[in-house]
């Protein structure tokens, strides 16, 4: 076997134990027999199985994509780890392709580090590798590289995850927060509040009856087939924690344009607006985890929808708002009994530890 073919074959270390304990931080042989069978198992590709200290790449195969590169990073939290429709592992994975995304990027490589604390079961964290591998699968992208720490019982929530991603953005593509103009209009690519909504079911603590699934979803396909329609994508955010409201705030603010929402186009199922009326939440503040807002000019908004609603990931698409003059860095919100409230920036937070 060659140097170079020894250096990425997969190493076979086995963990018997039920529970992570101190010992599989220790940078010992029990953290190596972990991270050889818990993450390289999952996660396996051959940057990754070199197990070095970073990935690296040919920069010429990073240049054919475009011209500049996006970087990012986030870290999550989820109270409960495993919920209707998804887990932590996923909105990791979810989270991090969709800020790359949102950007105009085409995402590529991530990294994973993992903060778990003492006790929690490895069968969970297992559950957990297989749902990044699979999200990340189904985004085209991999997992190159990551760190593992172990804190004690008590210092943590079970698991934290941190997910760093790197993308190429195509020339021509010029996506911001400032570039939003009178005239232009503002897409979703479906039903708000889902995940926020499965988040407060998951944890049972109101006794609420319902079947409604956390929306997360990579985005990268659905952006990546608006902007072969629309290079000119003015602005572009995915909604999570804060809601449709307060990323059409930095659209208005950054723009200093007013936004003009129509509450009757907005999409919101009845079961996420029940539950809001009964817990008084508001379902333009609740996190999403699989929906973009775009802003695109006038011109190009029904050809976008169009190409939104032919994608499985924005069957339910809408247009939702319209870009005005005044007044400046505003959110009007035009309700559906004829009147109109201005939707402010969220204060507090409505649910902690949601992504």
């Amino acid at each position: 076997m060659s140097p170079a073919a020894a250096n990425i074959r997969k190493r076979s270390g086995k963990c018997s134990a039920k529970t992570i304990t101190m010992a599989h931080g220790s940078g010992g042989k029990a953290m190596r027999d972990l991270i050889d069978d818990v993450f390289v198992t999952a996660f396996d590709n051959d940057e990754l199985n070199k197990l070095e200290d970073q990935a690296k790449f040919d920069l010429s195969s990073l240049m054919d994509k475009g011209d500049r590169l996006a970087l990012t990073t986030d870290s999550y939290v989820v109270d409960p780890l495993f919920f209707p429709g998804g887990d932590i592992g996923k909105l990791a994975i979810t989270g991090t392709v969709n800020d790359l995304a949102v950007g105009g990027a085409i995402p590529l490589y991530l990294t994973c580090g993992m903060i778990l604390e003492e006790g929690l079961l490895v069968e969970d964290l297992r559950r957990v590798a297989e749902s990044m591998r699979k999200t990340a699968d189904q985004a085209g992208v991999k997992i190159v590289t990551g760190d593992t720490k172990v804190v004690p019982r008590g210092a943590a929530d079970k698991l934290f995850i941190n997910t760093a991603g790197i993308g190429v953005i195509p020339a021509g593509i010029n996506i911001g927060t400032h570039r939003a103009q009178v005239g232009d209009m503002v897409l979703i690519n479906g039903y708000v509040g889902d995940h926020g909504a499965a988040i407060v079911d998951a944890r049972g603590e109101m006794a609420l009856e319902n079947t409604i699934e956390t929306d997360c979803q990579p985005l990268n396909s659905l952006i990546q087939a608006m902007l072969e329609v629309c290079p000119d994508i003015h602005c572009m955010r995915d909604a999570t924690r804060g809601g449709i409201a307060t990323v059409l705030n930095e659209f208005a603010q950054g723009s200093n344009t007013c936004i003009r929402l129509n509450e009757n186009a907005i999409p919101i199922r009845n079961e996420v607006r029940g539950m809001c009326e009964i817990l008084g939440l508001d379902p333009l503040y609740l996190a999403n985890e699989g929906k973009v807002v775009a802003i695109v000019p006038a011109d190009a908004a029904e050809k976008t929808l169009a190409v939104m609603r032919r994608h499985p990931s924005g069957l339910d698409s809408a247009i939702i708002a319209e870009v005005t003059d005044s007044p400046k860095s505003t959110v009007i919100l035009s309700t559906s009994f004829g009147g109109q409230r201005i939707v402010d920036m969220l204060v507090g937070e409505q649910l902690p530890r949601i992504c």
